[in-house]
């Protein structure tokens, strides 16, 4: 009986230990910031005196310090007095709010604009963000002087708008955060709306597309808009994309990749990367040369037990980065061999097909070698051939003809991209080259090089050994 009280006494230390550093840890974060939270957020814009005043309101904020992001552009950074506790939490340098009870807290600050307010006018990163918060719903308010009429375009859908006798006023809401707004002074309207897209255009959309629209996959919930034309930096937004022609082809493409962008983050890697991405997760091929190469490669080598899987795996990359390392770690894993296929076509103008190295040690002539690759392509084994060869006792050349490989009694010719070689001066046709070239050097098929080289190939877990079984003198 003393045993088992010791015993629950001194588990209850142990647990009440593991509680109380957990709540210091907890503690910390909150005191510094790191305490990951959501939040909603209320924005008024008035243009006037060619900038845009904004006063940006913060609500449901926890009880902890937070880091405030300001957008680059935005002087005169303040508080701004909505209601009694709407400034307390703001530190005196302005760069955080501070631990308080208060859950609503106001900023206001002015973005200028540069000659001021010019249609087709995309205006991105111009809000205020809270580090380490996630914005779960906004609204936003412009107003304009009644003069400035035109069409503004948020991402969210829009609620309504209203021309009065001194402001032009508009108004909208939705889930999920905005980074940027949209202007243009003359024709555009809302042509068609839906919980998940608006499309603003000059003309009126064809009611045939109008249905079509309905068959968009959309890959989560925040509202995007479509605007037909350009905007002056040629850029794309968030949540506002440009499409010049509205088809449904386009539209879903524009759409697909704007939100693979949301769910993946894709640093320096060429466009075809984030399309390869967007195939196999929504199940729609790209019209893309580069990319739909890449998929009816990789389409071409899986089973389908291999696809789901290698889905699955891209699935779970969600909210990461993306590489083309990453992405070949992740095929290595599907297929259970190694590939750099990704790398080896990042850079690449051709195709580079899928490839997979053998990590087993090569034995030549009873002696391991690293000089030798070995690589599996479209279900076939291949050596480096220069080296392998060189280690069995061969000389060999490039000629005028082609790839010359020699000893004293056995001389060989591989004439590029025919089907024969020529043995000891006679000719031997062949359905397939015994030599290829992969990525610039040359490589010899495994049933091949036993056939004309005369080796045997003996192969175990852990090691693949080829040996001669005849001399060449």
């Amino acid at each position: 009986m003393k045993y088992s009280v010791s015993f629950f006494i001194v588990l209850l230390f142990i647990v009440s230990g593991l509680l109380f550093f957990q709540y210091q840890v907890y503690s910390d974060k909150l005191e510094t910031g790191q305490g990951e939270f959501t939040y909603t957020q209320e924005i008024e814009i008035e243009y006037r005196n060619q900038s845009l005043d904004i006063r940006q309101h913060f609500r449901n904020l926890p009880n902890q310090t937070i880091e405030i992001t300001w957008p680059q552009l935005a002087t005169n950074p303040d508080c701004f007095l909505e209601s009694e506790q709407t400034c307390e939490r703001l530190s005196e340098d302005k760069t955080k709010f501070n631990v308080g009870e208060s859950r609503s807290q106001s900023l206001s600050y002015v973005i200028p604009l540069d000659g001021g307010l010019k249609s087709s006018q995309l205006l991105k990163d111009i809000f205020a963000s809270l580090n380490n918060g996630t914005v779960s719903y906004s609204i936003i308010h412009i107003s304009t002087d009644s003069q400035i009429g035109g069409q503004w375009v948020t991402g969210l859908p829009l609620i309504g708008q209203q021309s009065l006798t001194l402001v032009n006023y508009v108004m909208f809401s939705g889930q999920g955060d905005v980074n940027e707004i949209y202007y243009e002074s003359d024709g555009l309207t809302l042509q068609h709306k839906t919980d998940e897209i608006s499309i603003y255009s000059n003309t009126t959309i064809d009611e045939s597309l109008s249905e079509q629209i309905k068959n968009i996959q959309f890959l989560n919930d925040e509202h995007i808009s479509i605007v037909n034309g350009d905007n002056l930096s040629g850029d794309q937004g968030e949540r506002i994309l440009f499409l010049k022609d509205l088809t449904l082809a386009g539209l879903n493409q524009r759409v697909i990749l704007s939100q693979i962008d949301t769910l993946y983050t894709f640093e320096n890697q060429p466009n075809w990367m984030k399309e390869v991405v967007a195939a196999f997760v929504t199940g729609t091929i790209s019209e893309d040369n580069m990319s739909a190469q890449i998929v009816n490669e990789l389409l071409s080598n899986m089973s389908d037990k291999q696809l789901d899987n290698w889905v699955t795996k891209l699935e779970q990359l969600k909210g990461t980065k993306i590489t083309a390392t990453t992405l070949d770690e992740k095929l290595s894993e599907v297929f259970n061999m190694y590939t750099e296929f990704f790398v080896l076509n990042v850079d690449g103008e051709e195709l580079q097909p899928l490839q997979f190295s053998d990590p087993r040690k090569l034995m030549v002539n009873e002696k391991y070698t690293e000089e030798v690759q070995s690589v599996f392509q479209n279900g076939l084994m291949y050596y480096s051939a220069d080296e392998l060869l060189a280690l069995l006792g061969y000389e060999v050349s490039e000629g005028p003809n082609g790839y010359y490989v020699d000893s004293e009694l056995r001389k060989f010719r591989f004439p590029e991209n025919f089907n024969f070689y020529v043995f000891n001066q006679r000719r031997y046709d062949t359905i397939s080259n015994p030599i290829i070239q992969i990525m610039d050097k040359r490589y010899i098929e495994e049933s091949w090089l036993q056939r004309l080289f005369l080796v045997e190939i003996e192969k175990n877990e852990n090691d693949i050994i080829i040996s001669p079984i005849t001399t060449l003198q």
